[in-house]
């Protein structure tokens, strides 16, 4: 069954937005009383029936909720640089999405060699991802912002960075099972600076290892996604048999 977004929900009806409903309309064809399912981007997933067909507004009535599985115990942010090739960074976003991810914020360091993303575009490689993978919750997507006012910034959660010079540095799976609300940021292709590294450091972050295996930028974010899940699914786990 298709899988439509939409914020406009009241009650047991909706309103599809212009691109939704141009979608449902000239490119999947559907008519009235065909059955769809809804995201919302807040944790409602629903059923219902096509009542009015419009390209730029269609109605969704008879709306039902369908059982999902609640939201993670956890909370994820990633600050990664843009990868060069844009497709890579897109990769990214969908596989986030898919594994969890609640906030993703592009970073402009020393060595990053793209300085812009676009907004649009990152808001339909997520939507897309939320759509194909039943997820609910719609992640926070920020704009680009450059990397010592990230630091600076206003950062409430656990702080990691994860790089590739030769330090003593925990596993990210090792530190992350009891925290509930991470950071974890990803430098570019060329790696963080040593200052940068620093940097982060001496504005309370902590230097993590993803493995040891030297990974792309792309790679080494989506690697980051399933070892937290990983580490929460174990202690989840281990707690059954308690």
């Amino acid at each position: 069954m298709h899988i439509f977004y939409s914020t406009h929900i009241s009650g047991t009806s909706a309103l599809l937005g212009e691109e939704e409903s141009l979608h449902l309309s000239k490119v999947l064809r559907l008519k009235t009383g065909d059955r769809v399912q809804l995201i919302d981007g807040v944790g409602g997933y629903f059923s219902g029936e096509v009542a009015q067909v419009h390209p730029k507004h269609t109605s969704i009535v008879g709306l039902e909720p369908l059982l999902v599985k609640g939201k993670r115990p956890y909370r994820l942010h990633v600050a990664m640089a843009p990868t060069k090739m844009m497709e890579r960074f897109e990769w990214f976003l969908e596989k986030a999405v898919e594994i969890g991810i609640d906030e993703i914020t592009p970073i402009i360091t020393k060595r990053t060699e793209r300085d812009q993303v676009k907004m649009a575009r990152m808001e339909k490689i997520v939507l897309a991802a939320m759509k194909q993978s039943i997820t609910p919750f719609m992640p926070k997507i920020n704009e680009a912002i450059s990397f010592n006012a990230f630091i600076k910034s206003d950062l409430s959660s656990t702080k990691f960075i994860a790089h590739c010079e030769d330090r003593n540095k925990p596993y990210l799976t090792q530190v992350s099972e009891n925290q509930d609300n991470l950071l974890v940021t990803i430098g570019p292709e060329g790696d963080f600076t040593s200052d940068e590294i620093d940097y982060c450091l001496s504005n309370g972050f902590q230097e993590i290892s993803l493995g040891e295996s030297r990974l792309r930028a792309e790679t080494a974010a989506v690697v980051a996604c399933a070892q937290v899940q990983s580490a929460w699914q174990m202690k989840k786990n281990s707690s059954v048999f308690l």
